[in-house]
């Protein structure tokens, strides 16, 4: 949290990211007491009745109590990675959304099995403003009106599950009607919904003690009982088949995330499926030399930081976790190793889908806010004089990268 000083004029000095989203805008002052001031814009139509942080107040206490008290609104958080936001009708989710990228519809769908990246390369080529993704899957019958609703419905719901996994961040509710035209039908009332996601969280847990990582491999042992359900029977043909990993294998399947964890889980525990290591995944051509080049640095900065801050490396970690959209993708299921380097196989496979050109452009811009912070922390540290040689590091490195990358755009 940014402290904010009021000066003897009544005037405050805001960070520039508040001043470039809220700047010229008119405020009306809502309430304010010695612990709190609260300030809306003047020409809102909505009003805010409540904003806090998460951790202070659980996910489940504050969809109990919308639901309890009938609410009518929009309740949004504000969290590690992205937004979301759930439409409440008189205390009921009607619906949800996000700027999460898997939790985009069109991931949704491809996690479901619809189609491959290539359909989707594609179909987001011919999406233009104002044109859905989905509208244009179903209009090239890529999937039907059916899929789309279903996928729809899973969205809401993948929102709702997931926000359970948060336990930090901020929120906020306005209060104001819901467009009639957004609202979904879900299978369970709100506090069914409460119920699911609680359980969702303790059961993933379990089941990824199993599977280990999304990126292992899961191999068939030979054993065929006979009593397998046709669904699990299904699960076992896809993994004899020989998918790569657990994501590709979940994607297959159509299971769904939870579901087909769940599934892998049971053929685990029959001794029908056993978890292998995914093999590393080869980096090269520019990409090797870019994540080389950012690695040297970042291993020379962790060492020398991490001798006077033992904590560094779990600092940096939730800095990873924390990083806002288009970075959190980038660096999504990545921690960083010992030696403070990233794994470059991790990132490029968080990147696939990508053109190559926008690829290496989003993995330096990412690698460099990793960089930059980092410069944060040695100056922090070690003080402006001691980290002179580091930072001097980091802008020869930027410069070396700037080069490969203005080489490849144009060849």
């Amino acid at each position: 949290m940014r402290n904010v000083k009021m000066d003897k004029e009544g005037g405050l000095k805001l960070p520039n990211q508040i001043v470039k989203e809220l700047g010229g805008r008119e405020f009306a002052l809502t309430s304010y007491s010695e612990h709190h001031l609260l300030l809306q814009p003047a020409d809102s139509e909505a009003t805010l009745e409540m904003a806090g942080n998460l951790g202070d107040i659980a996910i489940v206490d504050l969809l109990s109590f919308m639901n309890m008290f009938r609410k009518n609104g929009c309740l949004r958080f504000s969290l590690g990675g992205g937004d979301k936001s759930l439409y409440f009708q008189n205390g009921e989710i009607v619906y949800a959304a996000s700027t999460f990228p898997e939790e985009e519809i069109v991931e949704i769908l491809y996690g479901l099995g619809k189609f491959d990246r290539e359909v989707l390369k594609v179909a987001k080529q011919q999406a233009g403003p104002g044109v859905s993704l989905g509208a244009v899957l179903v209009e090239q019958e890529v999937i039907s009106s059916q899929d789309l609703w279903a996928a729809t419905r899973n969205q809401v719901e993948t929102i709702i599950y997931n926000l359970f996994t948060f336990h930090q961040g901020q929120f906020l509710f306005v209060a104001e009607s819901i467009d009639e035209d957004k609202v979904v039908r879900l299978s369970m009332n709100t506090q069914n919904l409460i119920m699911e996601g609680l359980r969702r969280v303790d059961e993933r847990a379990l089941y990824m003690q199993k599977i280990k990582s999304l990126d292992s491999v899961p191999v068939a042992t030979g054993k065929t009982p006979n009593d397998l359900d046709s669904t699990s029977q299904k699960m076992l043909a896809k993994v004899q088949a020989g998918v790569a990993s657990v994501t590709e294998l979940l994607r297959r399947s159509g299971a769904g995330d939870f579901d087909g964890l769940r599934l892998l889980s049971h053929l685990i525990d029959r001794g029908v499926v056993v978890m292998e290591e995914a093999p590393t995944e080869a980096v090269e051509g520019n990409f090797s030399e870019i994540i080389t080049i950012f690695n040297g640095v970042l291993v020379a900065m962790y060492k020398v930081v991490s001798d006077k801050n033992p904590q560094f490396l779990q600092e940096l970690n939730r800095f990873l976790l924390d990083l806002p959209q288009p970075f959190s993708y980038v660096f999504r299921q990545v921690t960083l190793k010992e030696d403070g380097s990233v794994d470059g196989g991790r990132i490029l496979a968080n990147l696939a889908g990508l053109e190559e050109g926008d690829k290496l452009r989003l993995l330096t811009d990412a690698l460099s806010e990793l960089v930059y912070m980092e410069c944060i922390a040695a100056r922090r540290e070690l003080g402006a004089a001691d980290s002179a040689d580091l930072i001097k590091r980091v802008q020869d490195v930027s410069q070396r990268v700037q080069a490969l990358i203005g080489r490849e755009d144009n060849e």
